[in-house]
């Protein structure tokens, strides 16, 4: 069984497939409304996987996860150059 994953556990105890499966879970659950739209959140994935601060799927500028910040409709780019 593996671990929730939490900014304390080390690598090698994270189970990737989990934490994606987590991270689109909670999409999945966002209501329409607040979710940007499919070409919305592709374009800001595409602009997300050319940023420097992107590190296995974490903004750290942030600290989120670049995939669920992407498909909040509210949400914003955190760099300090706000590339979406």
């Amino acid at each position: 069984m593996s671990r929730p994953f939490c900014k304390k556990c080390f690598l090698e105890e994270i189970d990737y497939d989990g934490v994606y499966r987590s991270i689109r879970e909670m999409i999945d659950a966002l209501p329409e409304e607040k979710r940007a739209d499919e070409t919305e959140y592709r374009r800001r994935l595409n602009i997300c996987g050319t940023c420097e601060s992107l590190n296995e799927g974490v903004c750290m500028k942030c600290g989120c996860f670049a995939e669920l910040r992407a498909a909040k409709s509210d949400m914003g780019c955190p760099h300090e150059k706000h590339y979406w």
